[in-house]
């Protein structure tokens, strides 16, 4: 397939939401009251240093991860808590982050109070939230996601249809189409990692098709490439960026060489889309929502030496001193996610060294509840850390 040549049609299509390229920019008044914030976040250390990404001007190289909150309604619209989860993490301008693994389609659904983003009550719901995000002078990618579609989960798995395949590509583009020209976000990334769809069809411990997309390297990307084209199409290149775990063993997906797929996949992306917004791995030391061994053998620099120098955001396990550390060699983004949930300033509390809060994990899928969600102080409502840091 050459890069946009995919036509979406009204198959899976909202009722029209007039498109709107950004959300509202922050009030003078906002401005003024982060003002100490900006200042604040100024280092010599890189990873506290501006960074432009795709569209983004960021003034820190610290990032917020998907983290599933199982929050929406049934519905699977937003409520008005996720206006103040995703403000409040968006309380440092010029940061990025990247929301919760999104329902594309009505069919991609089957887990409850997880988002969706096909209809117009969800498109509504997120664009609150957008402009939420872009008041504080923060930056919002979708993460897209198909969670029943998570065929090892079923019953009695079985390989999807070519007919099948052709709608979760047009679906990916419409969602992307609702996400940046509906709901407002800044771009969308695809969520190639931890067992998603995407992920299935590269690697090939779950893929065992033997049409044109199984058996080789070339044909377990073909999917993957399909679905970026899709979403390149919708929204532009510099708004679409992908997430992988080349190494992750969630749900039992671990390759025992995944290097030569995630390289070739990497080339072609770089190849086909220069303005390609960014690629995030998932590091060997995590998969899913847990930490895991590191073999000697497990890196992703293959994936770094082929994308360079455009950029990596670079997610799993990290601590302030990791990430000061890879940054400052490196120059890449590190992404943070459980860190996040107990701490939503996390960049300022990793800037000036401030013990970091534990979240608590009973909480973390508590449907419909602030508690554990949105009740998690910032740094500055202590007046001793403000007065001995700040």
């Amino acid at each position: 397939m050459k890069p946009c040549e995919q036509k979406h049609s009204s198959l899976h299509s909202h009722t029209a939401i007039r498109p709107t390229r950004y959300g509202p920019r922050p009030s003078l008044s906002s401005s003024i009251a982060h003002k100490r914030f900006v200042k604040a976040m100024s280092s010599n250390l890189k990873l506290f240093q501006p960074i432009q990404v795709g569209d983004m001007a960021l003034s820190h190289r610290v990032v917020m991860c998907p983290l599933t909150r199982s929050r929406a309604h049934a519905s699977h619209a937003h409520s008005d808590l996720a206006i103040e989860y995703y403000s409040q993490r968006a309380s440092v301008p010029g940061t990025l982050l990247i929301s919760e693994a999104t329902f594309i389609c009505a069919k991609a659904g089957g887990f409850r109070h997880v988002p969706g983003i096909w209809s117009t009550e969800q498109i509504a719901a997120w664009k609150r939230i957008t402009d939420a995000v872009h008041i504080k002078g923060s930056f919002f990618f979708s993460s897209f996601g198909l969670w029943a579609v998570r065929l090892i989960q079923r019953p009695a798995p079985r390989p999807l249809t070519k007919s099948e395949i052709r709608e979760y590509v047009e679906a990916f583009g419409t969602a992307a189409s609702n996400a940046v020209h509906g709901a407002g976000f800044d771009g969308v990334e695809i969520h190639g990692a931890n067992g998603y769809l995407v992920e299935q069809f590269l690697k090939d411990g779950v893929n065992t098709r033997t049409d044109e997309y199984g058996g080789s390297v070339e044909n377990r990307c073909r999917f993957a490439l399909e679905v970026v084209n899709s979403v390149v199409c919708a929204v532009g290149a510099s708004k679409t960026a992908i997430r992988f775990s080349p190494w992750g063993d969630l749900y039992e997906e671990r390759m025992k060489n995944p290097v030569p797929t995630f390289a070739h996949l990497t080339m072609k992306l770089k190849e086909l889309y220069p303005d390609f917004a960014y690629i995030h791995v998932v590091e060997p030391a995590a998969t899913g929502d847990r930490d895991r061994r590191v073999l000697q053998h497990e890196s992703n620099n293959f994936i770094r030496d082929i994308w360079a120098p455009k950029a990596l955001i670079s997610a799993g396990g990290y601590t302030r001193k990791t990430a000061l550390a890879v940054a400052e060699r490196t120059g890449e983004l590190i992404a943070f996610g459980r860190p996040f949930i107990g701490n939503p300033d996390l960049p300022l509390r990793l800037r000036y060294d401030i013990p970091l809060a534990a979240s608590n994990r009973k909480t973390w899928y508590t449907h419909l509840s602030p508690k554990g969600y949105i009740d998690y102080p910032r740094a500055d409502e202590d007046p001793r850390v403000v007065q001995s840091k700040l």
